[in-house]
């Protein structure tokens, strides 16, 4: 069983974070219910639960001029906060992610990379470079992704696009807020999870100068990367 302690002070996190989230799709709490039983089995009745985050250099834990920083990132922050919430769990994750890709070249390689991990839970981040081939290839690309996993009963969590320095967060017409908002669409098109991350520090931008939680122009650091982690959590937390 999971320690009240532990509980209460991850339900109190999600509280405080619960701000941030748009559109319903990130509020579905009862998305990954039969992942978080699973989470809750103990020895010897347990298995490896495995989640694959697939995308560009962000999830890749790329940090400010080529450095990798992999534990800092927010796959392995993810891990970390899992850990501590299911203390008996065996969770796995695995980073499928290449610096520099966009969806297109995700795409081609998903049966390769990602589908024969037999993960139970993907997550998809690729907005920030899919800039470079435009909303409809995106789309296209994304939509492989989600209906090749879906056909495979695998849980799909997408991710709008972490911050852009060079890019107005406010302007709802960059590039980056078109993909987000295509992104929260197919979220809801699909009816799978989403983590609006771009949503998260639009809100936060008010309040804060984002360059706070960025390596460098186009990339998290550590602090923005708990802040993604965080709300990745919130789909492993009990009602």
């Amino acid at each position: 069983m999971i320690s009240n302690r532990i509980l209460i002070s991850f339900i109190v996190l999600a509280f405080l974070c619960s701000g941030f989230y748009v559109n319903g799709q990130a509020e579905r709490n009862d998305y990954l219910d039969s992942i978080r039983a699973q989470l809750q089995v103990h020895w010897p009745k347990n298995r490896t639960i495995k989640l694959v985050f697939h995308g560009h250099s962000v999830p890749a834990g790329y940090f400010k001029s080529g450095n990798v920083k992999s534990l800092d990132s927010y796959p392995y922050l993810s891990l970390k906060k899992l850990n501590e919430i299911y203390p008996y769990a065996v969770i796995s994750p695995m980073v499928t992610a290449i610096g520099g890709e966009q969806s297109e070249q995700g795409a081609e390689r998903f049966q390769r990379d990602v589908l024969k991990m037999h993960p139970d839970v993907i997550f998809i981040d690729y907005s920030l470079n899919d800039r470079s081939i435009g909303l409809e290839s995106a789309e296209k690309s994304w939509k492989f992704m989600i209906e090749s996993a879906l056909a495979n009963d695998i849980k799909v969590i997408l991710l709008t696009p972490t911050p852009d320095l060079r890019e107005d967060i406010s302007d709802p017409e960059t590039p980056l807020a078109k993909h987000a908002r295509q992104v929260r669409n197919l979220a809801e098109q699909y009816q799978i999870g989403i983590v609006d991350s771009y949503a998260i520090f639009q809100q936060l931008s008010e309040k804060e100068n984002l360059s706070n939680y960025m390596s460098q122009n186009n990339h998290l650091n550590g602090l923005g990367h708990d802040l993604v982690a965080n709300n990745i959590i919130k789909y492993f937390l009990e009602e």
